[in-house]
């Protein structure tokens, strides 16, 4: 009779794993490094040639087995899946229009840069005694740069939004979307030795078949997306608001992520590729930030597998065996590629700075010179012997991306460059900064934003209900779903940037929730809240609000100035007793504020110099019966 519960070693690579991430890499980012080089490292002890080879060799240290890493193919499609969630991100910063105007850059720089890089290092290895075709193969892996080790190391280094950090998202971008059309050309050139060089139509026709399974998968995956996906979360999200299921926004993402990266597998296509094209489906809809929230977590740990896979399969005992050769191939990839990078990006419009920082971060080898030549020496077209060379030099070329980020970082910050060339939108995040962040869209929100667009001032609204979000967007306006209240939907939002925060809620708790993470985020931040009455007034302004408006005190005041101005009183008096009257009842709640003993209080330098906000922003007396 089986047992009833599995051997405990079959947990054992997960529980290494969690112990990387909860100890190695905290500790890195105690001392300053990156998390990158932190899961790398870990990935080099725990690896069967770091702890693993200690344990081996001494039977009384055999302990240290429970500490290595053994299972390298779970190891391995963990780290695909980390890939893949990196592409989703990545896609939900992208929409068709956007990708359409960086097309320059995508489709010019990015494929010439493959096309001259893999000529430049198939060349080299043609010189060194390989045959064309396997030379082919190895320039077309070694082309390719690291999505997953790049893109978090700019993001740390806040580089992505630059003139360098856009051209390197577009060359990796171009690099991610080659990888299917390079495997199939694998195919084809192991048709081409394996015909003796003697490639005929028949034979090219048959081979170049292989594309319409992965064309017909890539625009079934479009089209399904398009159709299926807004509904999907319009319904999780109703559900949300109903409060049932918190858990379901987190569980809808992950599903997507997965089912389209298998989607695209079963085609021939990369894992990476099909959630790339659902992140950019999603991006189009009114639930991004949410779903980026949700995956943003699992990204992160799926990522630390994929690094400390790779650190894990540092042989180091080969490196010892020929420390130099292995060295100098690493050196050799990384420099020529800088150098066609560089060439090509300055031949493109960048500054010479900038072109030198996207070339040193896009030089060493990337993730997918493993997959494409593993899968050169499965057609026969790689040689094993050169091929696991070149691999362990990739691999080692991988662990100086972080630091030649920050020599591009520290040659590129000593002189601004301007640059032109490039399209705005490859250069600005979607919704940039310098707008007024509006939370909550209903009637009140709404009119509030009508307010500001007559005066000619962008806004981003957010808002929890999906059938409001849904009608703002059908009208074209900038509103989004997502909750307020939580710190890291007010980052997506770029309140970093934004010119003030105006928050219509009818719900006193969520008001409070969110005007206490927005000051937690910036001190300086312009807070225009609503109120239920005199007493939320007073609990806001003790939050650090620089406005408070009472729907009570508001509708009182709209009332008197109708009632006055259809008396017959002058509207000029009535309107400046009105104002004064308003600034009364604002220092009176200024003023219990500061007697009230509340702990969360802070001081607001606008209202000690007797700031207002805009009348442009304030939510008129039908604002009483607005709701969200």
């Amino acid at each position: 009779m089986a047992p009833p519960h599995g051997d405990a070693s079959e947990y054992k690579d997960l529980l290494v794993f969690l112990a990387a991430a909860g100890v190695v890499v905290p500790l890195f980012n105690r001392i300053k490094i990156s998390p990158v080089l932190g899961f790398l490292a870990a990935g080099v002890l725990l690896g069967p040639d770091g702890l693993g080879r200690f344990a081996d060799d001494a039977p009384w240290l055999a302990w240290l087995g429970w500490l290595t890493l053994d299972d390298r193919d779970q190891i391995a499609q963990l780290s695909e899946l980390g890939v893949a969630f990196l592409l989703f991100m990545i896609g939900l910063e992208l929409s068709w229009e956007r990708l359409k105007s960086m097309r320059r850059l995508v489709f010019g720089l990015g494929l010439s840069q493959i096309a001259l890089a893999t000529a430049v290092i198939a060349a080299g290895f043609m010189l060194t005694g390989q045959t064309f075709v396997s030379a082919m193969v190895l320039g077309m892996g070694l082309a390719l740069s690291s999505t997953a080790v790049v893109m978090p190391v700019l993001a740390e280094r806040k580089r992505l939004h630059g003139t360098a950090g856009r051209a390197t998202f577009s060359i990796l971008l171009a690099q991610d979307m080659a990888v299917a059309p390079i495997l199939i050309t694998v195919t084809v050139l192991a048709t081409l030795a394996q015909s003796g060089g003697d490639l005929n139509p028949a034979v090219l026709g048959a081979a170049l078949l292989t594309l319409a399974p992965a064309a017909i998968g890539l625009a079934a995956l479009i089209l399904l997306g398009r159709l299926v996906l807004r509904p999907m979360f319009k319904s999780v999200a109703r559900a949300r608001a109903r409060g049932q299921g918190q858990e379901m926004f987190v569980a809808a993402s992950l599903l997507v992520v997965v089912a389209a990266g298998l989607a695209a597998q079963a085609v021939g296509l990369s894992m990476s590729l099909g959630a790339l094209v659902a992140g950019v489906l999603l991006a189009e809809t009114e639930f991004r930030r949410e779903v980026e929230i949700s995956i943003d977590p699992f990204k992160g740990l799926l990522l630390g597998v994929f690094f400390i896979g790779v650190g894990s399969g540092l042989d180091i005992d080969a490196i010892v065996a020929d420390p130099l050769g292995v060295i100098a191939l690493a050196v050799a990839i990384t420099v020529a590629k800088i150098g066609v990078i560089f060439t090509l990006a300055r031949r493109w419009g960048l500054g010479p700075l900038a072109a030198l920082e996207t070339a040193l971060v896009l030089g060493p080898a990337g993730e997918f010179a493993f997959v494409i030549l593993t899968a050169g020496m499965v057609e026969g077209v790689a040689p094993p012997g050169i091929t696991q060379s070149v691999l362990l030099s990739a691999t080692l070329s991988l662990f100086t991306i972080p630091f030649l980020a920050l020599l591009g970082q520290k040659l590129a910050t000593r002189r601004i460059e301007t640059q032109v060339d490039l399209p705005a939108a490859a250069l600005q995040p979607p919704d940039s900064g310098g707008q007024v962040l509006l939370v909550g869209y209903g009637r009140v929100g709404r009119l509030v934003g009508e307010m500001l667009a007559e005066h000619k001032q962008s806004f981003v609204a957010l808002d929890t209900d999906p059938g409001i979000v849904a009608g703002a967007r059908r009208e074209g306006l900038n509103v989004h779903y997502g909750d307020a209240g939580r710190r890291e939907m007010l980052e997506l939002c770029n309140v970093a940037t934004a010119r003030a925060l105006v928050v219509t809620m009818d719900a006193p708790g969520k008001v409070d929730e969110v005007v206490e993470a927005a000051r937690s985020l910036r001190d300086d931040l312009i807070i225009i809240a609503r109120a239920r009455d005199d007493r939320h007034a007073v609990r806001l302004y003790g939050l650090g609000v620089t406005d408070a408006v009472p729907e009570t005190t508001e509708a009182s005041l709209q009332l008197a100035e109708n009632t006055l101005v259809d008396l017959g009183v002058p509207m000029g008096l009535v309107l400046a007793s009105i104002h004064e009257r308003r600034d009364r009842f604002r220092d009176v709640f200024q003023k219990a504020q500061t007697r009230a003993p509340n702990p969360t209080s802070r001081p607001n330098r606008a209202l000690r110099r007797g700031l207002s906000a805009p009348d442009a922003v304030r939510p008129p007396a039908t604002s009483s019966n607005g709701t969200e």
